[in-house]
């Protein structure tokens, strides 16, 4: 029964972190598709506009407009790795807070761009900044998330190092290697 109840918060922490970042995300678009015609842009000082702008935009490819006639295979990706999300995600340690909260939020971006793709055919693609390409509260969560997996498998590799260096510098400590003949430990 433990087992049972563990892996159900397991879940509800992924999909409770994925459910807010698809409803923020869907709320989002939702505002844009309603507010501004597709190609039109705002922005709240007519200064800010060079920097900073919201653009309605279509995507019928990837993040950031990459592949844009690739967008069958991008949503046969988005499935397959929410799949693989969803599969992996509770072999984690639960102490590896950073690396769930990664993968919930790729989750959560991959399926928030998923949903557009089903329902409208292409992604709403509005946050524009300088000449970086537009993109979405989506996109910005798969690639944070991406970031912070990265990060954390990089400190972790790094805590698994030191703590194999430090056991070597025990054991040969221990065995005497490096110490005078006459401070070893003996048995």
């Amino acid at each position: 029964m433990e087992v049972v109840l563990s892996k159900l918060r397991n879940y509800f922490s992924l999909v409770g972190i994925a459910g807010v970042v698809i409803a923020l995300d869907q709320w989002t678009k939702y505002l844009v598709r309603l507010g501004l015609e597709e190609g039109a842009s705002w922005s709240p000082y007519d200064w800010l506009m060079p920097y900073a702008r919201i653009i309605h935009w279509t995507n019928t490819g990837a993040a950031f407009g990459l592949f844009k006639s690739g967008g069958l295979v991008i949503t046969v990706i988005a499935i397959l790795v929410s799949l693989a999300i969803l599969y992996y995600f509770p072999r984690i340690p639960s102490a590896q807070v950073a690396l769930r909260l990664a993968m919930a939020m790729q989750l959560g971006g991959a399926m928030g761009n998923l949903i557009d793709r089903l329902i409208h055919g292409t992604v709403t693609d509005f946050i524009s900044v300088g000449s970086f390409p537009v993109f979405n509260v989506a996109d910005a969560c798969i690639s944070i998330g991406v970031a912070i997996l990265v990060a954390a498998m990089w400190i972790e590799e790094r805590r698994e190092r030191s703590k194999e260096v430090e056991e070597h510098a025990t054991i040969q400590s221990n065995a005497g290697v490096g110490v005078p003949e006459g401070e070893r430990l003996t048995e």
